[in-house]
């Protein structure tokens, strides 16, 4: 976010809050960008190069938004991809299974929202849901599943802190 032009955001300010307009504000926030469902919040601007021939998102860009929304969610609820690397047992995540459904078209200049939720573990599975909006209107939905595996590729058991670390964070009900 390095040179991002946002009110209360400036170059080098990685991981800061950022204020976005009124419009956008929402009473249910706290100084970092979960909500107190535990849902994280990222913004990302539509570009020329992220729309296809008609001038709409191209399909494939929801998972590359998707997943900029999950790596927000990580680093600010505490777990580093860079420090999972450098751990005594090296690990990373990785994805199983990517479910998404289109609702609506995004195109050039939208802000849109990326709204990231985690469901917790099930058994190695670590399941997040995600959701692209532009203001109240849902563009599209996805179903993420991620495992964690070592530094060469292998299967691990999702590691016992970072577990402990997200529980708190998983939506009520």
């Amino acid at each position: 976010m390095a040179g991002a032009d946002h009110k209360g955001l400036k170059a080098g300010d990685a991981g800061a809050r950022i204020d976005y307009p009124a419009a956008m504000s929402r009473t249910d926030r706290d100084t970092s960008r979960f909500d107190r469902q535990g849902r994280h919040w990222s913004r990302v601007r539509v570009y020329y190069e992220d729309t296809d021939f008609t001038g709409m998102v191209y399909h494939a860009n929801y998972l590359r938004y998707f997943e900029r929304g999950r790596s927000d969610f990580l680093r600010e609820a505490g777990v580093s991809h860079t420090t999972l690397l450098e751990r005594d047992d090296p690990a990373a995540f990785t994805i199983v299974r990517a479910e998404i459904d289109y609702r609506a078209a995004a195109r050039i200049d939208d802000e849109l929202d990326i709204i990231t939720s985690y469901h917790g573990t099930q058994g190695a599975r670590i399941v997040f849901s995600q959701e692209c909006r532009r203001g109240d209107e849902v563009i599209a939905t996805g179903q993420i599943i991620a495992v964690q595996i070592h530094a060469d590729g292998r299967p691990r058991r999702p590691i016992r802190e970072i577990t402990e670390r997200l529980a708190r964070l998983i939506p009520p009900g």
